[in-house]
């Protein structure tokens, strides 16, 4: 049965969600069937697009990290729910932090999420790319044609939303609709089409098995970023009490169901050796599917579409958390300014930042670009994370006998558990490189923290 909240909370705390926008006709409120939308819409956006390509080399062990991967992202799912029934406002990990452990927490929550949704918008836009060069094979002939159309498709998005929340809402209800056609197809036709012998090895990564899998699952984390997207946006969700925990399950586990048969159903049409060096995995398994190549356009047309609708989701995201920080002081207060339901400032500085950063890939001349962004994000999405896991478990191990259910007590910390050592196991994955590269940004916040603050009285 689906949550609808915490269900060791039976008295949750009565904090009000801030109005959603500014009263514009422009803004609305996300009903259960927009919530859901943005959650599917932000966890299957560019990666499962791109992934079967990206995580070919490890051989088949990565089915099994998807598998695992996707207990992990049930029980961030569950965990971000409850949380979200007790404190519906919007900021999601920032809020819990917060409210848990203090300002520090809280920013730097707030902090690692707002990189986190930056440079996941340079990786989609990347990841869109390949899909463009299917149909319009001249944007691939030199890189900086890429990274010009890496940028517009940033650029598009983040129009949407300074139109306001209502266009957000209809853009991201109609992308996820339209992004289940190809998905699916190949999901589900895919499986006629399955040939064992396209496969490869179950281990081509010379790692050990355990190795490869957390190797593997930090690549494939990227997949399941956007977990917590209703929670984050939870100020503008209608009875997020209610709404939130089900949207969050909701578009979990079905995006889940649609990656583990849709990358199954790649590595089972397409030649081992032809995926690891594939651009666009999901038109190759098409046009071997149907012959020919029109398959592959559709579907690169569909994945354009469902691409820019994650951004879309993206880019509203990516201003959420800093708006939710600035209302209380803890980022600089231009990020609190809203207009149509949105926080304008926020979205311009994210679409810029990742602008810079899709420049400054595509001048290093490195060879997998995508790569590089999604284990950076992998490692930024765990601090807040953990602090939001943490801050459930706290809540939990507390006990106080007005707001813990002690009956259902110890299956929650057990999602609670599940979830904190998934996000830990994550990190050490990522790779020496990506936890280096995020660090670096993490401390950056520090400063940036000390200079916000310094007016503020405690």
């Amino acid at each position: 049965m689906l949550p609808t909240g915490t269900s060791s909370s039976p008295a949750p705390v009565r904090t009000p969600a801030p109005p959603a926008g500014d009263g514009s006709r422009h803004a609305r409120r996300f009903g259960l069937p927009v919530a859901t939308a943005l959650v599917m819409g932000n966890i299957i956006g560019g990666g499962i697009f791109l992934l079967p390509a990206s995580v070919a080399p490890f051989g088949t062990v990565s089915l099994v990290a998807f598998a695992v991967l996707t207990v992990g992202a049930i029980a961030l799912a569950l965990t971000f729910g409850r949380l979200a029934r007790r404190d519906p406002r919007t900021g999601g990990p920032y809020v819990y932090a917060r409210e848990s452990f203090g300002d520090f927490a809280g920013f730097l929550a707030a902090w690692s999420y707002w990189i986190t949704t930056w440079v996941s918008n340079a990786a989609l836009a990347v990841a869109a790319v390949g899909y463009l060069t299917v149909l319009l094979p001249v944007v691939g002939d030199h890189r900086w044609s890429l990274c010009a159309a890496a940028l517009v498709l940033q650029w598009l998005p983040a129009l949407a939303n300074f139109a306001g929340t209502r266009w957000v809402g209809a853009v991201q209800l109609v992308s996820t609709v339209l992004k289940f056609v190809p998905l699916l197809l190949v999901a589900v036709g895919g499986l006629f089409f399955f040939d064992a012998d396209n496969l490869g090895p179950f281990n081509a990564s010379g790692q050990s098995t355990i190795g490869a899998v957390s190797a593997a699952a930090a690549i494939l984390l990227f997949s399941y970023l956007g977990v917590e997207s209703a929670a984050v946006s939870a100020g503008d969700v209608a009875d997020p009490r209610r709404n939130v925990g089900r949207a969050t399950v909701i578009g979990t586990a079905g995006a889940a169901l649609v990656y583990l048969l849709g990358t199954l159903s790649v590595f089972g049409t397409v030649a081992h050796d032809d995926l690891v060096g594939s651009s666009a995995p999901f038109s190759d398994a098409v046009n071997v599917m149907v012959g020919g190549t029109w398959g592959g356009w559709a579907v690169a047309v569909a994945a354009l579409v469902s691409m820019t609708g994650c951004l879309n989701g993206w880019t509203l995201l990516s201003a959420q958390t800093p708006y939710a920080a600035a209302r209380d002081g803890l980022f600089p207060a231009r990020f609190a300014h809203r207009r149509r339901g949105v926080p304008v400032f926020g979205v311009a500085v994210t679409v810029v930042l990742s602008s810079l950063l899709t420049v400054y890939n595509y001048a290093s001349h490195s060879a997998r670009i995508f790569e590089v962004l999604v284990l950076i994000t992998t490692f930024t999405a765990t601090v807040p994370y953990l602090l939001a896991t943490a801050a459930q478990l706290r809540h939990l191990v507390a006990g106080r006998h007005d707001q813990v259910n002690r009956a259902r007590l110890l299956r929650d910390l057990t999602v609670a558990a599940t979830a904190a050592c998934f996000s830990l196991w994550l990190v050490a994955g990522s790779g020496y490189a990506a936890v280096y590269q995020g660090a670096l940004f993490l401390f950056a916040g520090v400063l940036v923290y000390a200079v916000t603050t310094a007016g503020k009285r405690h």
